[in-house]
């Protein structure tokens, strides 16, 4: 049986009784340590233009549906395209495919940097831009991931996972900062053109290193086209693993997403906190440490296996804390709180999408991360809709209470998919 998925089909890639892999091995790797470096950089310079180009859209015309369309454009490229890309991840170079995401930030970048210091930004070129970043964002995924497993390969493959999702997590939780900085510094159009560098180290070191996504598998590279994704998307839905792992990872999505933290202003006033000042902003760093501080003491601890039982275990710790969160009435719980789910939703994304990777077929493995990636990253989009409009007609708490309940409810549903598939995987040996 296969003890990072727990499926008995599947072999394990270590052999028992050999030494587990070591504490940060993916920072040990002198291939994957740059790139690891690198993604942090650039997603600190995706939340700093989040940052920035915000406010300056609420600054110019004061639309709340532009607000929320942002938010919208930023994931609904996930929802649509990741299938798309992750043929092309499998298909091409993924060094070029992640170059090509990062030139399209740097572009867009520039594009803003352009419009303010000619004053002539217009709401059309503004929904233009934001839908272009987000596709940056979901070209990236999948190539990224198939570049993951081929620095370090299956063995170390949960700590390059781990590891990558925290470094994210530091870029989310130091772009706020990074780019209220530059914007309170050198001014929108100067922090916006700025912002540019924090995207090249990635990008020249993409130039310099010889993996290319697909070094260690040794196959004919699939065609990209419909029949061939519809062939993947059939494969994928006979195996009850990685259906729960997909599913998994979207209900997190859907249910909570990103309306956590755009709700947060209304949790800090409710709990005595204020919508801003220094308590506010320890909500916010809360939720952002968390992730940080799980993958750290994942890595640390190595007690937490790539499993399915772990990875249901995480999700449902996440939705309790989700629900927990909503309800309390104590500033102090809410922050302690939002940094266990923080942690237990780092578990939960990086244990599954490392079991995803395990499990999926070498030549297909970019397709099969893209269905990924439409669960995990574009059913964010859902979060506006159970979160923010249903707290529109019942108020937040209940709204995410009510979420994070039906988190907890279909988390139990999930468990019991994947539990059906290992016995009847069993049966079958």
């Amino acid at each position: 049986m296969c003890a990072a998925c727990g499926v008995p089909s599947h072999e394990p890639a270590t052999p028992v009784g050999s030494t587990p892999p070591r504490r940060f091995a993916a920072l040990r790797n002198r291939d994957c340590r740059p790139y690891l470096f690198g993604a942090g950089l650039a997603m600190m310079a995706d939340n700093i233009e989040h940052v920035i180009t915000y406010w300056v859209l609420w600054e110019k015309f004061h639309s709340p549906a532009l607000s929320g369309f942002a938010v919208i454009s930023h994931w609904a490229p996930f929802l649509l395209l990741s299938m798309w890309f992750g043929s092309l991840a499998d298909r091409y170079d993924c060094r070029r495919v992640i170059q090509a995401a990062q030139v399209l930030f740097m572009a867009v970048s520039v594009a803003w940097g352009v419009l303010f210091l000619t004053d002539s930004l217009q709401m059309w070129q503004a929904c233009v831009l934001l839908v272009l970043h987000g596709v940056a964002g979901a070209l990236w995924g999948p190539g990224e991931q198939l570049m993951l497993h081929d620095f370090v390969g299956p063995d170390e493959l949960p700590s390059a996972v781990r590891l990558n999702a925290t470094f994210r997590s530091l870029g989310i939780l130091f772009g706020p900062v990074v780019g209220s900085a530059l914007l309170l510094g050198l001014g929108p159009t100067a922090g916006i053109l700025v912002n540019v560098a924090f995207y090249l180290p990635l990008t020249v070191f993409l130039f310099r290193t010889r993996f290319t996504g697909h070094t260690r598998d040794r196959h004919a590279r699939p065609r990209v086209g419909a029949l061939e994704s519809l062939r993947v998307l059939r494969e994928v839905g006979t195996n009850r693993t990685l259906i729960s792992m997909i599913v998994l990872a979207g209900l997190g999505s859907f249910f909570v997403g990103a309306s956590l933290q755009t709700s947060m202003p209304i949790f800090a006033n409710d709990l005595g906190a204020g919508s801003a000042g220094t308590a506010y902003g320890v909500l916010l760093f809360a939720n952002g440490a968390g992730g940080v501080l799980g993958g750290i003491l994942l890595e640390v601890t190595r007690r937490i296996p790539s499993t399915v039982t772990a990875a249901v275990v995480a999700t449902g710790i996440y939705g309790v804390t989700s629900l927990g969160f909503a309800v309390t009435g104590s500033y102090l719980l809410a922050v302690v709180l939002l940094l266990v789910g923080g942690v237990a939703h780092l578990a939960s994304l990086s244990i599954t999408q490392t079991v995803v990777q395990l499990l999926s077929p070498p030549a297909d493995r970019g397709r099969v991360l893209g269905v990924y990636g439409m669960s995990s990253g574009g059913l964010r989009t859902g979060s506006g809709f159970t979160v923010g409009l249903l707290g529109a007609a019942v108020g937040v708490h209940v709204s995410l209470a009510l979420s994070a309940l039906a988190l907890c409810l279909g988390t139990a549903a999930a468990a019991v998919h994947a539990l059906r598939g290992r016995r009847a995987a069993e049966g079958m040996m």
